[in-house]
């Protein structure tokens, strides 16, 4: 479907679509029309990608709906659940390499975190792929197949036997709606948090998992704001499954560099190294 397609179907008038920068998989545009400020996301066609990078459009709408209701989340607006969601537009910029009253925003998306993992799910896993039973078999699952995906694009990746650990994922016995990429790049603020984005990445799952990008390449432990906000504490099974989900986003990074056609080495050389360090922890 064309742009002007979805934003006629959307019933949007003298609308018109400025391309915004950042995405890396569906292309994305603000949408201004005289109803108002809107985003428009649609999916690639025909593009190489991971196995769960099917249908995220679905993924995304889900979320939205869902988290939209308890945290400054876009609102759906209009969307055909394959190729194109729009929805609402949120103030503010990314945090990402601005100077911001970070321990305010830290504190805040805590407590919006919080909020969205209470919402719970029918299963465990990407809800576009079909749900499990189980966290266990859902997480080993997704590790298997970011495991194929990489054989799939020739990507030589350090791996464990992530089954050795089933007793820890075992603990996890509800299905929380996981955002999965909340890196300062999709926090927004103003002058306080003002916007969760991009939540087509988003699965039922543990929270602990969601540590992993509020602290890329860092240690969540050290947030004396956001943990504090969110009212969690570590244990010791919770930081093994830290250190296994930390294993499975960085292998989900260095095996997309493939189909996004990435050839940044020094980047490379910190995702192989943060892969790494998380294997050693698993050991």
């Amino acid at each position: 479907m064309t742009l002007q397609r979805i934003l006629d179907s959307a019933g949007l008038s003298d609308a018109t679509a400025t391309p915004l920068g950042g995405g890396t998989y569906n292309s994305v545009f603000r949408i201004s029309a005289a109803e108002g400020e809107f985003v428009l996301k649609m999916a690639p066609q025909d593009q190489p990608g991971l196995t769960y990078e099917r249908r995220l459009i679905s993924t995304e709408t889900l979320f939205c709906r869902l988290a939209s209701k308890v945290a400054p989340v876009p609102e759906v607006v209009h969307t055909d659940d394959t190729t194109a969601l729009l929805a609402t537009f949120l103030p503010g910029e990314p945090v990402f390499g601005r100077d911001v009253d970070r321990p305010l925003i830290r504190r805040q998306l805590g407590e919006a975190v919080r909020a969205v993992h209470e919402i719970t799910g029918p299963g465990f896993g990407y809800p576009q792929l079909g749900l499990h039973g189980t966290w266990t078999e859902a997480f080993l699952g997704m590790y298997a197949a970011v495991l194929a995906d990489a054989e799939r694009f020739g990507v030589r990746l350090p791996t464990t036997d992530m089954g050795r650990h089933a007793k820890a994922f075992d603990e996890v016995r509800r299905p929380s709606l996981v955002h999965f990429d909340l890196w300062d790049g999709n926090v927004l603020a103003d002058t306080g948090l003002s916007g969760l984005v991009d939540g087509e990445r988003a699965f039922w799952g543990d929270p602990v998992a969601e540590f992993v990008s509020l602290a890329l390449f860092g240690t969540i432990e050290d947030d004396h704001d956001l943990l504090p906000a969110y009212g969690f504490e570590f244990t010791d099974s919770a930081r093994l499954r830290l250190a296994a989900y930390q294993a499975y986003l960085y292998s989900i990074m260095l095996t997309e560099r493939v189909p996004r056609g990435s050839s940044d080495e020094a980047f490379e050389r910190v995702l192989t190294d943060a892969l790494t360090t998380a294997l050693d922890r698993l050991r």
